[in-house]
């Protein structure tokens, strides 16, 4: 998996280094994210680290296939679809289009993304939609050109640079999903809902099967320093949490540096759990968990 880092409110806009301090307090809002998610050890005292590995990856060490139980569709694209040709472009809310090879199967192990559905949130009708290449690439591609963005998620270019990213997504064997993220109709952020559980994350933070992980990015500079990035990542936690009823946990792990972006995690109802060192950052991990989500 690529990019590390959640984007949410004021989202995307860059902040000073302020080095790798103590996590702050709650305050402000926004967020402005990305880089790599996967490595780093955590100092973590309050979690314990469950040492049973879960049912998904003993499947995948012993036949290089998802789980039937939790995936029944290819682990790759079909490579004669990639360029969609023959399909309809699908409408932001339309759920009733054909299935692309370009969007992450039926099957993902987080219990099927593109089922999960519209909420209501403080702000408008939210709804998490499955990237579709063909549909998605130019879009996707401004927003990570934008240099607020790109100074966390390191990935502007070209198309072809995007284009490689969401492929690795979408080619993976569905324990990420990327979407887009539409507020009243509109677009306005990316997202990677992914398991971390299975996730390289898991080698350096106590994972727990099921853990489930968010990293977002704010596109649209209309929609930055609003305080949406905390009331979407909220309203996305909880949709982790009631569609999957095994985890426990949603996880997070931005930049130390990205106030903003932590600050947002924070004012969502996770908490900070350790500093871990990641390849490219060091990092705050954050947890929202199922037991205190009617706490925090």
């Amino acid at each position: 998996m690529s990019p590390s880092d959640a984007t949410a409110d004021a989202v995307s806009a860059p902040v000073p280094d302020v080095g790798t301090g103590a996590c702050p307090a709650p305050a402000g809002d926004g967020i402005a994210e990305g880089a790599d998610r996967s490595t780093g050890r955590s100092t973590d005292q309050e979690d314990t680290l469950d040492l049973r590995l879960p049912d998904e990856l003993l499947a995948l060490f012993e036949t290089g296939q998802p789980n039937s139980d939790d995936a029944d569709a290819d682990t790759g694209p079909d490579p004669d679809s990639r360029t969609g040709h023959g399909r309809r472009h699908q409408s932001w809310g339309d759920s009733t289009a054909p299935a692309s090879s370009l969007t992450p199967a039926d099957g993902d192990l987080l219990g099927g993304v593109a089922e999960w559905g519209p909420i209501t949130t403080p702000v408008g009708v939210f709804h998490l939609v499955p990237v579709r290449v063909e549909r998605d690439l130019p879009l996707v591609c401004r927003w990570m050109n934008d240099p607020a963005v790109s100074a966390f998620w390191e990935l502007a270019g070209p198309q072809d640079v995007t284009e490689d990213h969401l492929r690795s997504q979408l080619a993976d064997d569905g324990r990420s999903v990327p979407c887009l993220g539409v507020l009243e109709g509109a677009p306005m952020s990316y997202w990677e809902i992914y398991r971390a559980d299975l996730d390289p994350l898991a080698r350096h933070y106590p994972a727990r099967p099921h853990d489930t992980g968010i990293h977002l990015l704010i596109g649209a500079v209309t929609h930055r320093g609003r305080g949406l990035g905390s009331t979407l990542l909220r309203a996305v936690a909880d949709l982790v949490l009631d569609r999957r009823s095994a985890c426990a946990r949603v996880v997070a792990e931005p930049d130390l540096r990205n106030i903003p972006s932590v600050t947002a995690f924070l004012n969502a109802g996770f908490r900070f759990s350790a500093e871990v060192d990641l390849p490219a950052k060091r990092a705050a991990l954050m947890i929202r968990d199922r037991a205190l989500r009617d706490l925090l």
